[in-house]
């Protein structure tokens, strides 16, 4: 186990010091991609809850963050410092999130495959100081994943209205989820976060993992997704060919389009439609869930 930045070769701390960016934009840019849409909640209890899940992704942002301090980075200049486009956080919270159900969806399908990714590097990760802080996020993690779920089968179960807005939001968040563990196994040349053992399952392995238990609970809603479990090669597989062309303006993912992985990654580093207004908002000190 490494415990400080004098028992590290360089390569190791880039390799760490790239996954704690990622991770700390990511828990980061979920508050306000959350705090719009949970103001809709439909009772003061579930607006409670999504106020409790954005205060967790803070600290978890902020615990990434203070990682990276210790590492020479200036957590200041990295959360006020930076322009947008600079910010690593997955695609999906470059999204706008328009209504509560795809709140919910977001906490039942992105905050799962968050939870994929930590666990991960909390049970194999070889830097200490960050294994030790997972043991904090992981038990909030779990709390925002039930929250989803339990609302996505509410919302489910009421009506038909309400189960068509679930079916929507799955419609374009699932692919982005699949997304989320980045390229597949034999599209990368080199993994130095395997090799460094900051995280122990590869790309396509953490997607599986994901899969292995988003797959059956949208099955349990009857909610349709394109996947599904393939008896002979015991895993569950993909219903059309990755990667597809997404259309971030109207949320629209066309399956049918060839596009690479080189498009994909210049989508994620162009930023999503809401980049600029997240960041601005975070940075401009007007996201407060105590007093809204």
């Amino acid at each position: 186990m490494i415990e400080s930045e004098a028992e590290m070769t360089e390569d190791y701390k880039k390799a760490l010091t790239q996954t704690l960016l990622v991770s700390g934009d990511t828990e980061l840019m979920s508050a306000p991609a959350y705090y719009g849409p949970s103001l809709n909640a439909p009772s003061v209890n579930a607006r409670a809850s999504c106020i409790s899940v954005i205060q967790d992704e803070l600290g978890h942002g902020h615990i990434a963050y203070r990682l990276l301090e210790d590492l020479g980075y200036d957590r200041e200049y990295l959360i006020h410092g930076r322009e947008p486009h600079e910010f690593r956080n997955t695609y999906g919270f470059d999204q706008h999130l328009d209504n509560f159900a795809e709140l919910v969806t977001a906490h039942g399908l992105w905050d799962r495959a968050g939870i994929a990714l930590l666990s991960d590097i909390h049970e194999n990760t070889s830097y200490a100081p960050w294994k030790r802080a997972l043991t904090k996020v992981g038990k909030e993690e779990q709390f925002h994943l039930r929250h989803g779920e339990t609302w996505m089968r509410r919302l489910s179960n009421k009506n038909d209205k309400t189960k068509q807005k679930v079916q929507d939001a799955v419609d374009w968040m699932f692919p982005i989820a699949l997304e989320w563990f980045g390229l597949p196994d034999d599209k990368k040349k080199h993994d130095d976060q395997l090799a460094y053992r900051i995280k122990g399952l590869s790309n396509d392995e953490l997607r599986q993992k994901w899969m292995d238990s988003a797959v059956p609970v949208c099955n349990q809603m009857d909610i349709d997704v394109p996947a599904h479990y393939d008896e002979e090669a015991d895993e569950y597989v993909v219903e059309y060919e990755m990667p597809a062309h997404f259309e971030p303006e109207t949320k629209t993912w066309h399956f049918e389009e060839n596009t690479t992985w080189d498009d994909v990654i210049d989508r994620w580093r162009s930023r999503g439609p809401a980049n600029e207004k997240y960041v601005n908002l975070l940075q401009s000190s007007q996201l407060d869930p105590v007093s809204a």
